[in-house]
């Protein structure tokens, strides 16, 4: 449970002091203002950026916010003129939020955690966009999660480490690629969007930090959810040891040396290791050893 406790609280932004109690729990607040608005120029939700009531009038979508804490955040998404969900774990910070949302009737707050709720049903019908601020341990349970609802999801804005960062956005053949690359990237076209350096937090962490925009839908737009999960199931059979070659990788599917065959007939190198592999070529290994005998 004490993972599933960083998924709400340590989202939070908010610029009052910190507890040490909370500080122990690795939480770190985005309490700089300077940062906060552009954050919401880059997510197209500050006055600055874009008319969010007149885009909000026109599409039928809703915010739905990882972690609002005391609502920094919350008030520049209520900017946009469109349905706001606030969905916050730490109870102590639910009741601001809720008088937060007594003089902003397009805020719905709603106390749990994110890898628990049903994230379709807040939308009610409507396309969704996601903010959060999401915490280095649990980033791919709540990446996941998002992944789960893809045909709902128009776009995610998240915060989070740069190492985590540059990992949801490497290319093949470099040292980051690895299999949430390769998850992040058929599910979404992620974004490297701006640095965040430790200033902007109270308190600093030790690490930079990331916002990164994940577009929705990707390669997996073709493909039933189902199938899309037995696709990750077989990409994480072929990182499971990188420095071996795929032949060796998937020996459990497929003897080596018929892999190194479809390798071939794929224009691939039949002593290919997975990190060299792009989302496409994935996809066309997975089909072509999941169609034959």
């Amino acid at each position: 449970m004490l993972l599933r406790f960083f998924a709400g609280s340590y989202l939070l932004l908010h610029s009052t002091c910190i507890p040490m109690s909370r500080q122990k729990l690795g939480q770190h607040f985005l309490s700089d203002p300077g940062w906060r608005e552009k954050i919401a120029r880059a997510i197209r939700i500050s006055p600055h950026s874009i008319s969010g009531a007149q885009q909000a009038a026109t599409e039928n979508f809703c915010w739905i916010e990882v972690g609002a804490g005391h609502g920094e955040m919350t008030q520049h998404l209520l900017k946009s003129g469109a349905p706001v969900t606030a969905i916050e774990l730490d109870g102590s910070l639910v009741p601001a939020l809720q008088r937060l949302a007594q003089t902003h009737p397009n805020l719905t707050v709603v106390p749990g955690d994110v890898l628990e709720i049903d994230l379709v049903a807040l939308a009610a019908g409507r396309r969704i966009r996601i903010y959060g601020n999401l915490p280095y341990y649990i980033t791919s349970p709540i990446l996941h999660r998002f992944f789960e609802n893809a045909a709902h999801i128009d776009s995610a804005h998240i915060v989070i480490q740069l190492e985590v960062a540059a990992r949801l956005t490497a290319r093949p053949s470099t040292k980051q690629y690895g299999y949430l690359s390769v998850a992040t990237q058929f599910y979404t076209r992620p974004e490297f969007v701006l640095r965040l350096p430790p200033p902007a937090f109270r308190p600093p962490p030790e690490v930079a930090s990331a916002l990164v925009s994940l577009k929705f839908p990707s390669e997996a737009a073709n493909m039933p959810h189902d199938r899309g999960a037995q696709f990750l199931d077989f990409v994480k059979t072929c990182f499971a040891q990188k420095r071996k070659t795929l032949s060796n990788n998937l020996r459990s599917l497929r003897a080596p040396e018929h892999t190194r065959r479809i390798l071939g007939d794929l224009k691939l190198r039949e002593d290919a290791r997975a990190e060299q592999l792009s989302v496409p070529q994935f996809l066309a290994l997975y089909r072509a050893i999941s169609s034959t005998p």
